[in-house]
């Protein structure tokens, strides 16, 4: 049986599986954060965009066609290969860690789809955080939308099947320890694999400890891509503005 050994963050992600299975999430929703999100911040028409955890740059592509310069990067060496394909004047890709400030300043940066929470040790999510604030300059923003933890853990499917392009992925998840983990296990190409997530089950409160020891200013709170006011309960997402 494959089993990853290393972070799993590093290994999942870097594999075409990962992407097999999410393959189906709703992009038009994003496309519609990031067109609320951009007319939110009056960002300038020729801004410079860090879309933080870009995977394959599907988000930083879009971003691109609306005219911003931007930057996409993300741990993944493979992800990366496939965005640079997309690469031109006013989008590129590198591989980068989140923990670690980029070398440049950004008027916005974008960390879309829960792309935050991997580390086991909490210490390395206040990094991130510093790492963002430390690469926006000073009339920058910072978005993180991240899940609604109160609302995903209410409505944790313990078990489930999916199927994408004759691959039957097993999917076992539960709230433990702090953390959200799903166990998935697949047959695929001669091999039985296995890999685990571990997001950390950050809320609202949590953010605004990290965020209020740090200096960092949460400027706004919202609760869905249409930039719904968030409620604790109810609210698909937690998405956060701050700089």
């Amino acid at each position: 049986m494959q089993k990853e050994n290393s972070s799993w963050y590093a290994s999942w992600f870097d594999t075409s599986y990962y992407h097999t299975l999410y393959k189906d999430r709703d992009y038009e929703e994003a496309q519609l954060l990031i067109d609320n999100l951009s007319e939110y911040l009056n960002l300038p028409e020729d801004a410079k965009i860090l879309d933080l955890a870009c995977g394959r740059g599907r988000h930083a592509v879009y971003l691109s066609s609306l005219g911003y310069d931007v930057t996409g990067v993300d741990l993944s060496p493979n992800s990366i290969q496939y965005a640079k394909t997309k690469e031109k004047e006013t989008l590129h890709f590198q591989i980068h860690d989140m923990r670690e400030p980029m070398d440049q300043k950004y008027d916005a940066i974008f960390n879309l789809f829960t792309s935050f929470g991997y580390f086991s040790d909490p210490n390395d999510n206040t990094k991130t955080l510093k790492a963002i604030q430390e690469s926006l300059n000073e009339t920058g923003f910072a978005v993180i939308d991240f899940m609604n933890v109160d609302k995903v853990i209410a409505n944790l499917v313990a078990e489930e099947v999916k199927t994408v392009d004759g691959i039957d992925f097993y999917m076992k998840r539960r709230y433990e320890s702090g953390f959200i983990i799903k166990d998935i296990s697949f047959l695929a190409d001669g091999k039985q694999h296995q890999y685990t997530e571990h997001v950390r089950a950050l809320r609202l409160e949590d953010f605004e400890k990290m965020m209020e020891e740090n200096d960092i200013y949460l400027l706004d709170v919202f609760g869905d891509y249409k930039l719904h006011k968030f409620h604790k309960g109810e609210s698909d997402r937690l998405i956060m503005i701050f700089k």
